[in-house]
């Protein structure tokens, strides 16, 4: 059976660094909020999402913040850049979040790659030669918990991203072209953030959100960052995605938890669908 990343819903694992060592904690419930999903319970919160149907690139399984086949990143550099993005989406989160004054959100989303994507990569990492840099996660969530500024947050989230672009010039080969690799990512990454937001709509809480707003910033970049070539090789694609880009700027206006969750998830799920299709064919 393939290993697949596990998924973290609500306010996720919860994990809270106290003096160096890593304590899995729940945060906190919040009126109907989710339960954090463990690695044999069913995952409740995409079973509810996911009744609607959508279309995700291959090795991907749409389900928010996991649905990565783990095995396949170390063959398919579109599986590959994913994972990397998932980890990207919760920094970007969690620096975000802590300039919004959200402290425990902040130092829980800088966590959550380290047992969540990481842990679940180390294989592929070793294989392709990638060296371990968990470490950079768990000390940045342990910077908030002990009082660091914004200043220092911020310099340490550009430090994260760094080390996973350079991650991604260690990616598979397998002939596919860096345009589709980056589109494949953003679609990747906007179904995710789609998925969120239904979450969130159901089970409002600031957790799901702040999932589905990293998800969207890491799709957003993703894109803006290989747009001429996504243009230039996949036009209808990168028109799609533009178009479920616009949307979710929408849905995820800020990192600062939301009142109401007011957008038509039809119409989100229906430009995420087409993105993904448009990025596939």
């Amino acid at each position: 059976m393939k290993q697949q990343f596990k998924r973290v819903t609500a306010m996720g694992l919860g994990l809270v660094l106290t003096g160096g060592l890593v304590a899995a904690c729940e945060p906190a419930p919040e009126t109907g909020a989710q339960a954090p999903a463990t690695q044999s319970a069913p995952d409740d919160a995409h079973a509810a999402a996911s009744h609607e149907p959508s279309a995700t690139p291959p090795g991907m399984t749409g389900e928010g913040e996991g649905g990565v086949v783990v095995e396949d990143a170390a063959t398919d550099p579109v599986v590959y850049g994913a994972a990397l993005a998932v980890a990207e989406a919760h920094v970007i989160a969690a620096r975000d979040a802590h300039a919004m004054g959200e402290i425990d959100a902040a130092g829980e989303m800088f966590a959550h790659p380290a047992s969540e994507v990481l842990f679940d990569m180390e294989d592929t990492f070793q294989q392709l030669g990638v060296e371990p840099f968990e470490g950079q996660f768990l000390d940045a969530s342990a910077a908030v918990f002990n009082d660091a500024s914004h200043d220092e947050i911020v310099a340490r989230t550009d430090a994260i991203i760094a080390t996973l672009r350079q991650a991604m010039t260690q990616a598979p080969d397998d002939g596919t072209s860096q345009a589709r690799i980056a589109a494949g990512v953003a679609a990747d990454q906007i179904d995710r953030a789609v998925d969120m937001y239904r979450i969130a709509q159901d089970n409002p809480a600031y957790g799901p959100y702040l999932d589905g707003y990293g998800f969207y910033i890491a799709g957003k970049t993703a894109f803006e960052d290989h747009e001429a070539m996504i243009d230039a090789e996949l036009p209808e694609g990168a028109a799609r995605i533009r178009d479920a880009l616009a949307l979710l700027a929408q849905a995820y206006p800020s990192a600062a938890p939301q009142d109401s969750y007011p957008m038509n998830r039809a119409e989100l799920n229906t430009a995420s669908t087409q993105a993904s299709l448009a990025v596939m064919r």
